[in-house]
């Protein structure tokens, strides 16, 4: 049979990422002035702070971006690690796909600087002069990177491109208000993955996805408000509704999850890792146990979901594609993906929106 009369299908041909330099545990906030929404000075010591803080996200320290780089940085390193690792020559690109959420925000400054796009930055700096590289932002929260990947794989599947990079790159750490409890949650990273588009007889690749955007009655949980304390900066940091986002993501997510599986036509028990976003240690897992309860298994498989976010913290877009870039190359003990292993993907964030995907490793 002609290959033009098989299926496309979008495969991972190279990863790479970018953990940032600056190494900040918890105990680098004992010294940290929070506040509340009301703008009081919160009565427990930092030392309990952090301990409680750490009881519930299992974040004990996070990375940080140097004092002289900025998303574009990231997202750069990111990008040329994984065409290195993929031998793919960066004008062979048909597109350039970044997630981020915030732009550029430099040291000492609180405005994003979104113009050119990052991706266009990005493009430059790896000095492609392939002007059909098509290079474009993706801004969705969270799960940005994740729909990037299925924005990627629908250009793909139409026959009209073949390699598309996909990053997530964001500095938290820029717009995260330093006297709220929750700031602790955030960190820098970036991570990138290409895509490309082959002609299949068996099924591999991306096999199916799930979208979701509940905006009408939770869009609010994520915003922009001011800092917890009074006049202590004049800019906008990113808040949440912490507990709300808790209980949205527990409801939604593995059910989420479920119907990409089951549009793949795939049982939980025959995937191999479950590769979820890092927002919250406790919220992962509890989304995992909701998961299998929708199988009928009382009790996740050991190893099934690999965590990075006790040490990297919740950068965002970049959770997904750095643990996978980490796995890919050997990084992370005790965790490996081989040819024909089934892997689901999934990410909850601002919006709200909420994406999974099911692959099954070429």
């Amino acid at each position: 049979m002609p290959n033009t009369l098989r299926p496309i299908r979008s495969v991972i041909v190279g990863t790479g990422c970018r953990i940032p330099d600056v190494r900040v545990p918890n105990d680098a906030f004992l010294e940290h002035e929070f506040h509340g929404p009301d703008q009081k000075r919160i009565e427990k010591t930092n030392a309990e702070i952090l301990a409680q803080f750490e009881s519930i996200t299992g974040i004990r320290e996070r990375r940080y971006v140097r004092e002289d780089q900025v998303t574009t940085d990231i997202a750069f390193d990111a990008a040329r690690n994984a065409l290195e690792s993929s031998g793919v020559d960066g004008e062979q690109l048909d597109g350039i796909i970044v997630a981020h959420n915030f732009g550029d925000v430099r040291a000492g400054s609180h405005r994003s600087d979104l113009v050119p796009a990052i991706a266009a930055r990005v493009k430059a700096r790896l000095k492609i002069r392939n002007p059909h590289t098509v290079a474009f932002d993706l801004i969705f929260g969270c799960p940005g990177w994740l729909q990037g990947v299925i924005q990627a794989d629908y250009m793909i599947r139409s026959g009209n491109v073949q390699r598309i990079m996909v990053i997530g790159a964001d500095t938290l750490s820029r717009i995260s208000d330093p006297h709220d409890r929750d700031s602790l949650i955030y960190a820098d990273g970036a991570g990138a993955v290409i895509l490309e588009g082959r002609h299949a007889g068996e099924e591999m690749g991306i096999l199916a996805h799930a979208v979701r955007s509940d905006t009408l009655e939770h869009s609010g949980m994520l915003f922009m408000g001011e800092s917890y304390k009074e006049q202590a900066l004049e800019a906008l940091f990113l808040k949440m509704e912490g507990r709300k986002l808790y209980k949205y993501a527990l409801n939604t997510v593995a059910i989420a999850m479920k119907e990409a599986l089951d549009c793949a036509g795939i049982d939980l028990r025959d995937v191999r890792k479950v590769l979820l976003h890092q927002a919250n240690g406790k919220m992962d897992e509890a989304i995992l146990s909701a998961l299998c309860q929708l199988y009928g298994i009382e009790t996740p498989p050991q190893d099934l979901m690999p965590m990075t976010i006790s040490w990297l913290g919740n950068s965002s877009v970049a959770t997904l594609p750095t643990m996978l870039d980490l796995i890919c190359k050997g990084e992370m003990p005790r965790h490996t993906i081989a040819s024909g292993d089934n892997i689901i993907f999934a990410s909850v964030g601002a919006g709200m929106h909420i994406n999974a995907v099911v692959y099954r490793w070429a």
